[in-house]
């Protein structure tokens, strides 16, 4: 019998999701960054969780509002990048015994004013004590017709487009992102977005979620990827994870249109790259137009 590091993580959620048995009205179960849940006909029901854990998402020594902030937005991010708007949360949380109380309040804080911030009602949880402080939200967005967007719908030819700059997000901007909501929002309501998802593990991972959904390849263009100041290499843009920005793919005949008319003046949009056809997987191609296979992955689990 495997052990779970020699499954992989993403082989074990596949695992899971084959015994799992969806109701009728379950438009999208397991394997994007939330499912979705027709509730009447043209009204969404998106839930997403995100559980975050002391000495993996964070450090104990770190701001707690900053803490509490991430656990929120993490979950929001998710549900911008159905294209929805987040609703309702659960917090659930673990404490040690002998935290300091101020320290559990100002997680606290942090998540409330980052739910006020974007609309969103905190309704619920539970408390728990643990060794390590453990915070998981569930969260409940929704999508008003058919305009939520799946990892699946990337189509040949396809641009693929990637919102602010990658890597460096280790150097504290983890804990202080801000979601991509009103970006999204814009996306969806105006372009036909074919396929979305945020940067949480990585570029390479990522990209690779929605080819791999979509049945397709890509090619990304390395003198185009918008890396951050605070990366040290092009390596940590492509694996290093947790940017939390959109990437998703459009048409070629409106992409002139969407780099004229992004209103965000403060967050960067990038043409990064094309989807091709299946088969061809994930490529990369230089400034000398020489094309290479992607290598490697971003953040695991196990």
């Amino acid at each position: 019998m495997k052990t779970l590091k020699q499954l992989g993580e993403f082989n074990f959620i596949r695992a899971i999701a084959k015994g799992c048995v969806n109701h009728k009205s379950v438009v999208k179960g397991i394997g994007d960054d939330a499912a979705v849940v027709r509730l009447e006909k043209n009204l969404f029901l998106l839930f997403t969780t995100d559980m975050l854990i002391e000495d993996v998402h964070f450090k104990r020594n770190q701001a707690a509002r900053f803490i509490g902030h991430k656990a929120i937005a993490c979950s929001i991010s998710d549900i911008a990048a159905m294209g929805g708007v987040p609703r309702y949360a659960l917090v659930s949380v673990a404490f040690p015994k002998n935290l300091k109380a101020s320290i559990a309040l100002d997680i606290y804080r942090g998540m409330h004013k980052t739910a006020k911030k974007f609309g969103l009602s905190i309704i619920g949880g539970d408390t728990n004590s643990a060794h390590k402080i453990i915070i998981n939200v569930s969260m409940c967005g929704v999508a008003v017709g058919k305009k939520f967007i799946l990892r699946n719908g990337a189509c040949t030819g396809d641009f693929v487009f990637v919102t602010g700059r990658l890597g460096g997000s280790h150097a504290g901007r983890h804990l202080k992102f801000l979601p991509r909501l009103k970006e999204a929002r814009f996306l969806v309501e105006r372009y036909p977005v074919n396929a979305m998802i945020d940067i949480s593990d990585g570029l390479i991972s990522d990209l690779g979620h929605i080819i791999e959904m979509s049945k397709k390849g890509a090619v990304l263009w390395q003198e185009n990827i918008p890396v951050s100041p605070d990366a040290k290499t092009l390596e940590d843009a492509y694996y290093q994870g947790e940017d939390f920005e959109l990437l998703f793919t459009v048409p070629q005949s409106c992409a002139d249109d969407l780099k004229r008319r992004w209103p965000f003046k403060k967050v960067k949009l990038t043409c990064i790259g094309e989807i091709t056809t299946e088969g061809k997987g994930l490529r990369i191609k230089d400034v000398k137009g020489k094309l290479r296979k992607a290598k490697g992955l971003g953040w695991r689990h196990f």
